[in-house]
């Protein structure tokens, strides 16, 4: 007869093959601790900008994290924490600014826009009181961008076309190349180009045309790529269904490749756009700018409300001016984010459903 034993292990069991791992609350818990104890060591230090305070947290903050989940979880566990860790820093470090750049900006115009703002321009007014406004900077915004836009949009997006469905060889190539070129152009160099050549060579006077040609030159580039990259996404199938039911290519292009692809050139267009509404110098080299509204914009100069904030701001000791230029600068504010809804709300309204 034989008797078998069973034994049991005595031994103590073995550390489980999930790691130990720090409670959810951690991180903003280190967040916290590390916020107060920078600002402790900003305050003892003496250091004056609340900048370093938050520099020095964030410095804290990562190694905190890092040596704690290494304690907790190990080395593997501590390095994915801190490279996550280093997003979170990045993200608050670039969302901090322009935060604090519209709380500001909101701050300091409030207190001027109203409808005798938006519908007064600065005809008769001195530049050193009260009053005015930038119905003439508006007119001219809308105008110069305007004409930029129906300039820039129908070139820009022929050129991608021609990129994507037809370049092929050295001219694609030299095209794509000048295309990256052009999208490093300072504005500047643009107005230069047109005040060599519209103003000087051809004898055209100031003019808001003359500051659209230079918009149009900064905003192509913008608009040949983003159009270049949408009708990358548009899927070969649909080209190859086309031709074999027998539709010419171009008719292909317009009637399948384009309306596939129109919700992100839309809003590619929408973001060039908004792109060139800030811009200063090529306006104060080719508009020149004016204290009267002139709705013409291709005869004489004409006010933009970047160069409407400039004018206004460097007037020196001049509470009036910094005041309407602070106005200025939260409706162009409002117009750019304005737009950069819209493009999303196409972009939402224009990308393919599922389901249906």
């Amino acid at each position: 007869m034989t008797v078998t034993a069973v034994v049991e292990d005595s031994r103590p069991v073995g550390r489980s093959l999930t790691a130990n791992r720090l409670p959810k609350w951690a991180p903003a818990a280190v967040a916290v601790g590390s916020i107060a104890l920078g600002c402790g060591i900003g305050a003892a230090a003496g250091l004056a900008s609340h900048l370093q305070w938050g520099l020095l947290s964030a410095a804290l903050f990562l190694l905190i994290s890092y040596g704690l989940s290494a304690r907790v979880e190990g080395r593997r566990q501590a390095k994915d924490r801190f490279a996550t860790s280093v997003v979170w820093v990045a993200f608050i470090l670039a969302v901090v600014p322009l935060v604090a750049l519209t709380v500001y900006t909101v701050q300091q115009g409030m207190d001027v826009v109203n409808g005798n703002f938006l519908s007064h321009s600065m005809k008769g007014v001195l530049q050193s009181g009260p009053g005015g406004g930038i119905y003439h900077a508006l007119i001219g915004t809308l105008e110069q961008v305007g004409l930029a836009t129906a300039i820039a949009a129908p070139i820009g997006l022929l050129t991608a076309v021609y990129l994507v469905e037809y370049g092929r060889g050295k001219l694609a190539k030299a095209v794509t190349f000048f295309v990256d070129v052009m999208t490093g152009i300072p504005s500047i160099v643009a107005g230069l180009f047109i005040l060599s050549v519209w103003n000087l060579a051809l004898g055209f006077g100031y003019s808001g045309f003359s500051g659209s040609l230079a918009l149009a030159i900064l905003m192509m580039p913008v608009v040949v790529r983003s159009t270049e990259e949408m009708l990358k996404l548009v899927p070969n199938e649909l080209r190859e269904a086309s031709y074999a039911l027998g539709v010419p290519k171009w008719k292909t292009i317009l009637r399948i490749v384009l309306p596939t692809a129109i919700g992100g050139i839309t809003t590619g267009v929408m973001l060039a756009v908004a792109r060139i509404t800030g811009e200063t110098a090529p306006v104060m080299m080719l508009v020149f700018g004016a204290d009267y509204i002139n709705n013409n914009p291709f005869d004489g100069p004409q006010q933009s409300l970047p160069m409407y904030i400039w004018t206004q701001y460097s007037q020196v000791n001049n509470d009036f001016g910094y005041a309407r230029a602070w106005g200025a600068a939260l409706v162009l504010i409002a117009f750019v984010m304005g737009l950069n809804l819209v493009a999303r709300g196409i972009a939402r309204w224009r990308s393919p459903k599922s389901g249906h």
